[in-house]
């Protein structure tokens, strides 16, 4: 009898594990083929073209070869640049790709960029590789209620008022620069003149103004973090361009444990910073007020859980944690973004002397030799024709990916749930069929009217985004960028030098592979 007992549990013991192995083979069965093979053949029905899906792979492997082709040689030296575009026909247009076993369809046309971005709530962020999100979340990655709440919390720290409490920050650092390049000019043999790779110089100063604007810091004080952001970055780049399996950042790979320790010693960081902040308030010290971005953003979110009295919810406000990432986008986003639209003005002002010539005399006749002032900046038209022109040909992100969450329709196509949609901004920005025959063109003149009146109100310009998810920061930059290139045109002129190799290629931003070296003349 009990023989018999065994042997029926036996039975239904291997029958379990029967019925869970079958069911986790057929989930990576679908997940590996049948799902990508089912969804290559309804994309082809709706006139999509692309690649046949090749299991796991996908096109990543052509996709990685593509690229360091791009990045083993400089380029021709142009205004338009192209950093490995979509592998698809018809400059990705009605196209598809593999990345691994997820569909990508790339959309360029105004109509549906405009829906992928107005319809925030059906497009959504992809799901990165969890070991991707070590290099920052924040407002930027958020969904739904924690996007409404971060951003609410967030938007007192942008306003205008705030931003113009800021400029005398936006001058020091950009003046502490100016000032080691003309050390460098005077040390040159004439004295007038010499040859310098800008680019890292205008990588410190924007880190130098995120540091005083965002933490009253200088640059100095917060190097390590920003030396720890910059690698942290490189890796991330380089686990997006592998394929992602599920579990892998487990596995104690080299890169896994480096990107580990390197979020582990930022945190650290910013948590001792934020800690000493909130312990200040709790004071009432003076320093805790200082009107820099963490102040503000403290001082919102501590507004935030005290409208709700006594009968605070559990997610009321932002934790300690939601801070921490919200700093490391401020560090990230701050910088970068301001950094590479400052790099690429000065190398295209350099091939196009003439309207660096037009520039530096609208600088002078509003500033002279003094100090910019905010109000003065915002008087910059000029100025402000070049750099949309430059955010044009050289937009800090070249692609934008999103999500579909469920199944939407987008202009002619119906996507599936779980597809995703790369609006490639490159490539929208040099369509010959959106700016004309002249769109690989350096034309600041196209933008003398306005972005509405350069676009024809369609939705073909957007380097800081478009709709309702508009990148918050982007008058920062704005602002930023006109200090530093007023400040540069009061001191000198420059052209580019016959050492500069250009290869612009993608770090997050984007950016000159091999720096940007310019020979710069003290005026």
């Amino acid at each position: 009898m009990e023989v018999s007992v065994f042997a029926t549990s036996s039975t239904v013991y291997v029958g379990l594990i029967g019925i869970v192995i079958t069911y986790w083979a057929w989930r990576v069965l679908n997940w590996v083929w049948l799902r990508p093979k089912r969804l290559e053949r309804f994309m082809r029905k709706q006139g999509l073209s692309g690649n046949s899906y090749r299991l796991v792979v996908g096109d990543v492997k052509e996709s990685s070869i593509l690229f360091n082709q791009a990045q083993s040689k400089p380029m021709n030296l142009s205004p338009y640049c192209s950093t490995c575009p979509p592998l698809c026909p018809s400059n990705g247009k009605n196209c598809f790709e593999w990345i691994g076993s997820t569909a990508r369809v790339n959309i360029s046309n105004p109509e549906d960029v405009k829906d992928i971005f107005a319809k925030y709530i059906d497009f959504q962020k992809p799901k990165w590789n969890p070991l991707v999100k070590l290099l920052a979340t924040g407002l930027a990655n958020y969904e739904d209620e924690k996007w409404t709440k971060h951003r609410r919390i967030i938007n007192p720290a942008f306003h205008l008022q705030k931003l113009k409490q800021m400029i005398p920050a936006f001058e020091v650092s950009c003046s502490e620069i100016i000032s080691k390049w003309e050390e460098v000019v005077m040390s040159s043999k004439d004295g007038r003149s010499c040859e310098l790779d800008v680019w890292p110089y205008l990588h410190n100063m924007t880190a130098d103004v995120i540091s005083r604007t965002a933490f009253g810091s200088s640059y100095e004080q917060g190097r390590r973090i920003f030396q720890l952001q910059t690698e942290l970055a490189q890796l991330t780049i380089a686990s997006m361009r592998s394929i992602y399996i599920p579990g892998w950042r487990f596995v104690p790979t080299k890169m896994n444990k480096r990107m580990k320790e390197i979020d582990k010693e930022i945190r650290a960081s910013l948590k001792d910073m934020i800690n000493k902040r909130e312990q200040a308030m709790r004071i009432g010290e003076d320093t805790a007020t200082k009107d820099d971005l963490l102040g503000i953003l403290l001082e919102s979110n501590f507004r935030e859980i005290q409208e709700h009295g006594n009968n605070i919810p559990q997610n009321a406000g932002m934790s300690i944690e939601d801070v921490i990432e919200e700093c490391k986008l401020f560090y990230l986003a701050g910088q970068e973004t301001t950094s590479v639209l400052l790099v690429w003005t000065l190398v295209l002002l350099s091939m196009y002397p003439n309207w660096q010539s037009r520039a530096r005399e609208e600088v002078l006749q509003v500033f002279g030799n003094e100090k910019p002032d905010f109000d003065g900046l915002s008087q910059l038209k000029v100025v402000t024709m070049i750099l949309n022109e430059v955010l044009r040909l050289y937009p800090p992100v070249v692609l934008l990916v999103r999500r579909a969450v469920k199944e939407t329709r987008l202009g002619k196509f119906t996507l599936p749930v779980g597809v995703e949609v790369s609006v490639p901004t490159m490539l929208v920005h040099h369509d010959t069929e959106l700016w004309g025959d002249d769109a690989t063109e350096f034309k600041p003149e196209r933008f003398s009217d306005g972005v509405s009146k350069a676009t024809n109100s369609r939705v073909c310009f957007f380097p800081f985004g478009w709709g309702p998810r508009i990148c918050i920061g982007q008058n920062f930059a704005m602002v930023e960028a006109k200090m530093a290139l007023s400040l540069i045109l009061q001191k000198f002129t420059f052209e580019l030098s016959p050492s500069y190799a250009h290869a612009p290629f993608t770090v997050v931003t984007l950016q000159p592979q091999f720096g940007a070296h310019i020979i710069l003349h003290k005026r």
